[in-house]
């Protein structure tokens, strides 16, 4: 697994002609994963990963300074907080799910800023289990050129990073996007990553389900309604 997706990222970084990988370090598991694969790929003179703190919890960006130290990778502090209050101040009230996903857009912005100045790709961090529901922001954090960890469920990017030697208080810590104080992953879906993991890996092989028919019906949803995001934007075609 390890082997191929790190071949996969040197092909596609060849294939495009581009000089490295930018990548956003969240403090999460996802993207400690995804930058160790990268630096294996391209190397870490050919790696820049970003702290983008955004309103954030300062445990984040502790946890993705001890990351990339750990990997002894190239880091640049990018604080898009000022950025973030003075956009809201222009716009219109809304709900706290709009005012997030500002959050990850701005971000995205960031990303490519210094992929155009550096002719690098834009490395994406979702993970299947996040993909096939639909638990990204469009034009956001799945705004980017490549997703190497893409094809696992969230349990198999749990055993690579063990096999990585990720530090086991980033792979045991609660899985948050961080669009707003106290949010995680699993509190927002509703469901655990182990049951979603479940149902999906059965979902997308045809097996029988063992879930409760709530929870399964809940997943199938959120696969059908999030579609949109998963492909590009429709055309009319004349």
């Amino acid at each position: 697994m390890k082997i191929k997706i790190i071949s996969w990222i040197k092909q596609k970084v060849n294939d495009s002609g581009a000089k490295g990988i930018v990548l956003g370090l969240s403090g999460g598991i996802d993207s400690a994963v995804v930058a160790a694969l990268a630096k294996a790929a391209v190397g870490k003179n050919n790696l820049l990963v970003l702290f983008m703190p955004c309103n954030s919890n300062p445990q984040d960006l502790k946890d993705a300074k001890l990351v990339a130290h750990k990997l002894r990778l190239k880091s640049k502090l990018v604080d898009l907080s000022a950025v973030y209050n003075n956009f809201l101040k222009v716009l219109p009230g809304a709900i706290s799910l709009a005012r997030g996903n500002l959050k990850p857009r701005l971000r995205m912005s960031t990303l490519y800023y210094f992929a155009n100045k550096l002719n690098y790709l834009v490395c994406g961090t979702g993970n299947k289990s996040e993909l096939l529901v639909g638990y990204f922001t469009k034009y956001g954090d799945g705004g980017v050129d490549i997703l190497p960890i893409a094809d696992l469920f969230k349990r198999q990017v749990r055993q690579l990073a063990k096999e990585l030697k990720i530090p086991q208080d980033i792979i045991t810590k609660a899985p948050t996007a961080g669009l707003w104080h106290g949010q995680t992953d699993e509190g927002e879906m509703g469901i655990t990553y182990n049951e979603l993991d479940d149902i999906l890996d059965r979902f997308c092989n045809h097996k029988k389900q063992v879930a409760g028919s709530k929870k399964v019906d809940k997943v199938i949803r959120m696969y059908k309604n999030s579609e949109h995001k998963r492909k590009g934007a429709d055309i009319c075609h004349i």
